[in-house]
């Protein structure tokens, strides 16, 4: 007798045998005995068998293995006996396979046979106790019956006890009504799902929920103080690197600006490297060893300079005089490109010399201002008796007028020392030396352009009006009573001693330069002067492109009551403003 290992059907013989396997189970259609899978060969439908019914499938093969066990181990069994397990066997082939290809369980591994899962395990105890109570009582109809129940009879639910019709509604009905119980709830079932608001996790509890939230909060917690650590750190590191860049940087500003200051000193003669009396004897040195001076030369001017700073009076050596009249004569007899010139009182030129080169124009300023008030008969009630002072004297000048009160902020600002310095004086320091020899006057600040290129053709308008009153039926050249002007600029200071007014309505004042050596200015004084040699003083608008310029103008005489009162006003120095 021979068995067929797919269904189980027993033939006399192996043609039978084939002829079996040939209409039954070549020639019919597969069909798979759970799911009615069709359309497929052998090979396939037991692979689909293995994948998607691995469960029904594993609880046949432990049913054969418990027949085939049991049949090798009954060594004197009963015909009955055996009759009746055949049957069973026979009976799980025709309910699972029926007809049917299906895997034999001599082709599967060991192992596999072997592993099985806790759920048929219990239906494998289940089995062996039915099948030994079957073999007490041999009814084949109850065995048949009780497994067909065991593997076909509806299924109930674990959770509530529902009794479905197959397993795929079990399945279904399990997880929509108890999606709760399961680790992975569904999306469409009812039951209200909610998701952490920090990693999107999907919650079917409320608690559970706040329980995941809280030790979010605690990692959170934890990485924040561990942050403010790192924070604190940090900035305390920050802070220490910002203060020493601070203080590095206070460091190199108090450099320069010490450097700036030093600079300002020696710029402005307040780097205590002596006056005019030590400038002169190392310049005059100088010229010696330089082979420019003879030292019998050297000896008499150092003498001259003695008795000069002996008597405060200026030895002379760098004036010229006479330049006003000769200017006169030419314009009288020349300058036919000229259509009106005036001229101011007879002043004398001073050169800078070997003792204030470089920083004494201003005090040169002065000395030609004083020499054209001295020659005015309308000052001599203050000025009676006076000579123009060498530089040292005007410099103390300057001193006894701070001490009266004058300019106490100007004072603090030079130490309230002006001897034995090569400190700069500027419209200031004139205008409060006047003022305390009562000489009025006043200062006049072009504090902006008031044209186009950075000009000020304001300025000439002012000294034009300050020399003429009018214009208009006046001789081409006039010489006005009027002192001349202390110019003031950045870094300069110069005195103008006149103005021209061209034909084509253009203005040029005349200025005397004290930078301008005396052989020059001697040049002046020929009879046959050539217009070229004016070229030293004249100064168009065009010229004077500085961005501020302060004059400082004499208008006559101060009584004792209007000396006081501006020596008050200058605790607060004013000037009047243009434009």
């Amino acid at each position: 007798m021979l068995s067929c290992d797919i269904c189980g059907e027993t033939v006399t013989s192996e043609p039978d045998m084939k002829a079996h396997l040939l209409i039954v189970h070549m020639e019919n259609e597969v069909i798979c005995p759970f799911c009615k899978l069709s359309g497929v060969n052998y090979d396939e439908m037991c692979f689909h068998i293995e994948t998607a019914h691995f469960e029904q499938n594993e609880l046949e093969r432990n049913l054969e293995r418990i027949n085939t066990i049991q049949y090798e181990t009954s060594d004197n069994g009963v015909d009955n006996t055996l009759q009746c397990r055949m049957e069973v066997n026979s009976s799980i082939h025709s309910a699972c396979a029926s007809n049917h290809p299906k895997i034999s369980t001599q082709s599967l591994p060991k192992d596999d046979t072997l592993k099985h899962k806790d759920f048929y395990s219990e239906n494998l105890t289940e089995s062996r106790k039915f099948l030994k109570s079957t073999e007490k009582q041999c009814d084949l109809s109850r065995i048949k019956g009780a497994i067909y129940e065991t593997m076909y009879s509806p299924p109930d639910c674990p959770f509530c006890g529902k009794i479905e019709d197959c397993s795929q509604d079990m399945e279904t009905h399990v997880k929509t009504k108890h999606a709760n119980l399961l680790d992975t709830p569904l999306e469409d079932c009812d039951q209200p799902l909610y998701d952490c608001p920090m990693c999107g996790l999907m919650c079917t509890n409320y608690h559970i929920l706040q329980e995941h939230v809280d030790l979010h909060l605690e990692e959170s917690s934890f990485g924040q103080g561990m942050d403010r650590v790192h924070c604190s750190r940090d900035l305390e590191l920050a802070h220490q690197l910002q203060q020493e860049e601070d203080r590095k940087r206070r460091s190199e500003e108090s450099r320069q600006e010490m450097e700036e200051f030093q600079k300002l000193q020696q710029q402005y003669g307040l780097d205590n490297s002596g006056g005019y009396k030590q400038q002169q004897l190392r310049n005059m040195e100088r010229e010696v060893n330089r082979g420019r001076m003879h030292p019998s030369e050297f000896h008499r001017r150092k003498a001259g300079m003695m008795e000069s700073l002996a008597v405060g009076i200026d030895d002379g050596k760098t004036k010229t005089s006479g330049i006003i009249e000769a200017l006169y004569r030419y314009y009288q007899n020349a300058a036919a490109d000229v259509r009106h010139v005036w001229l101011s009182a007879a002043v004398d030129h001073f050169q800078s010399s070997f003792g204030d080169k470089g920083w004494g124009c201003g005090y040169r300023n002065f000395q030609m201002l004083l020499s054209s008030l001295l020659q005015t008969d309308a000052y001599d009630d203050c000025l009676k008796g006076m000579s123009v002072p060498c530089i040292p004297k005007i410099q103390s000048m300057i001193e006894d007028a701070w001490k009266e009160g004058f300019d106490p902020q100007g004072a603090s600002q030079l130490n309230n020392k002006l001897q034995g310095t090569k400190a700069w004086i500027g419209a200031c320091e004139v205008y409060i030396l006047l003022t305390s020899l009562r000489v009025k006057c006043h200062i006049i600040d072009f504090h902006k352009s008031t044209g186009p290129l950075g000009t000020h053709p304001r300025l000439f308008e002012w000294i034009l009006n300050y020399f003429s009153s009018e214009r208009e039926g006046s001789p081409k050249v006039v010489c006005t009573s009027k002192p001349p002007i202390y110019l003031q600029h950045q870094g300069h200071s110069r005195t103008i001693v006149g103005i021209e007014e061209r034909k084509n309505r253009t203005l040029c004042l005349l200025i005397f330069d004290p930078g301008c050596p005396s052989q020059e200015m001697q040049k002046l004084l020929k009879q046959d002067l050539e217009a070229n040699s004016l070229k030293q003083l004249r100064k168009f608008v065009g010229n004077l492109k500085h961005k501020q310029y302060q004059i400082v103008a004499v208008e006559g005489i101060l009584t004792s009551e209007e000396k006081v009162a501006r020596r008050q006003a200058s605790q607060v120095f004013t000037a009047e403003k243009i434009p």
